[in-house]
């Protein structure tokens, strides 16, 4: 794997301009010299990163994971379709991942399954030498946190956080807009996840997103596992979404990283209340106790003197809004009601519509390649958080969301459980660069490539 990889590294093109779109593959591979992937857990979110990787030209898919026949049925057919070979099937057992990262024709993999697997598949891909991708959350506790970075650090394998929030047009631009100073030093952030989940942690057994309050061993997809953790946590299960895109602007593990947090949960009716009105008082599930508060606020506060809300609301009727807000010394941007002020350039006490700012300081990625992205799924964040999982691994360097990432903002979950329970106590954040965070530059984020 090494030496192919040295292949892949040295044969690579710099220029994105020479990849052929919409694949971003490099012209120069031939079929012998791709990058082999494998896929653990081919559910709704690990068969999107298989329609994506299908359509790139440096990329074979030569193994599948999943428990559930009927998404390795699907997932073969996906991949005949493409004209692609047939792959190795693993899914005997729950630990039958492990014999494919034993196989010699995996370069990498993409872990999609439920979050109570992700870090340990991910630590066993890296203590197999496979570069990993893995979905959000990374992690669930303090421990897995660092485990995370400790495998990293001790196998010197690279895992990324398939955070695609990251990678969202006008977060991209905004990100952009802080990096040109625009709004000045910057001094505080919102964000969060607030998006009506009733629907996904319940249904009718029957179809993934379908009416019902069935969850658990009766129900199917999500339901089936997401749930069990608004029944047990008290937590903000969820932060990545929203903390992720901060952290890159606040340079959070390179320069700056997270302090402290407290955090404060409201009651939990939303969950019970969906049963009764959908499933009627006697039926079961309406007995059920959730631990989960209904609204999660959690504030962190950083290094650098910056402050960071987070809030986490899915279990009560509303809009989708990951709730950002970019706020400087000279200006701000609020994602809620799309707007931008200015001090200078807007006019004074009145927001600007921030479609215009962010035409301007739209990024490279998206100004060359957006139009190639936008079927690539959640508005074309996929395409390009795919990109960069497969350039990294082709190079075998380290990703734009690494270890440490995938560990702080993982941490929140844990830290926020700790502190409700003691009545919002303050949380220390672990450093988990152990110190280097002061050393370490910022991704060269403002290009064109990945």
């Amino acid at each position: 794997m090494a030496s192919r990889r040295n292949f892949i590294k040295n044969t690579s093109i710099a220029g994105m301009g020479l990849f052929a779109v919409p694949g971003f593959a490099h012209n120069s591979f031939s079929a012998a010299d791709k990058l082999n992937v494998g896929l653990i857990g081919v559910g709704l979110r690990g068969t999107n990163h298989l329609q994506n990787l299908l359509l790139r030209k440096d990329v074979n898919v030569t193994a599948i994971c999943d428990v559930d026949a009927d998404r390795i049925t699907i997932a073969k057919k996906y991949i005949s379709d493409a004209k692609g070979k047939t792959p190795k099937v693993f899914g005997a057992n729950e630990l039958d991942y492990k014999n494919l990262l034993a196989l010699a024709d995996v370069d990498a993999v993409i872990i999609a399954t439920p979050w109570l697997w992700h870090t340990r598949m991910t630590v066993d891909a890296m203590e197999a030498g496979k570069y990993a991708g893995v979905e959000v959350s990374a992690s669930n506790t303090l421990e897995e946190c660092w485990d995370l970075v400790n495998t990293h650090e001790r196998t010197g394998t690279h895992m990324m956080i398939l955070e695609n929030v990251n990678y969202r047009r006008d977060v991209l631009a905004v990100l952009n807009m802080v990096k040109q100073n625009v709004f000045g030093e910057m001094v505080h952030y919102r964000c969060g996840y607030q998006h009506d989940l009733r629907h996904v942690k319940f249904n009718d057994g029957k179809t993934a997103y379908g009416k019902g309050v069935e969850f658990g061993k009766k129900g199917i997809s999500e339901s089936k596992w997401r749930t069990e953790h608004s029944v047990k946590r008290n937590a903000d299960v969820y932060p990545t979404h929203g903390l992720g895109p901060i952290a890159v602007m606040a340079d959070v593990n390179r320069g700056n990283r997270f302090m402290s947090m407290t955090s404060h949960a409201s009651k939990g009716i939303g969950l019970h209340n969906y049963i009764v009105k959908e499933g009627g008082e006697q039926h079961p599930n309406a007995k059920v106790k959730f631990k989960q508060g209904d609204v999660i606020t959690s504030t962190i506060d950083t290094a650098n003197g910056e402050t960071i809300i987070i809030t986490h609301d899915c279990n009560l009727p509303r809009p989708y809004s990951l709730g950002f807000r970019a706020q400087g010394a000279n200006g701000l941007w609020e994602v809620d009601g799309s707007r931008i002020y200015v001090e200078g350039k807007s006019e004074p006490h009145q927001w600007d519509e921030a479609q215009p700012w962010l035409d301007t300081y739209d990024h490279p990625l998206w100004k060359k390649y957006g139009e190639y992205a936008l079927n690539a799924g959640h508005g074309g964040m996929d395409f390009f958080v795919l990109n960069s999982f497969v350039e990294s691994a082709k190079q075998n360097i380290a990703p734009p969301l690494d270890a440490y990432d995938a560990a702080a903002w993982s941490a929140v979950t844990p830290l926020s459980e700790f502190s409700i329970a003691n009545n919002g106590e303050p949380q220390d954040f672990p450093d988990f660069t152990r110190g280097l965070w002061m050393k370490r530059t910022p991704y060269q984020w403002m290009k064109e490539t990945y």
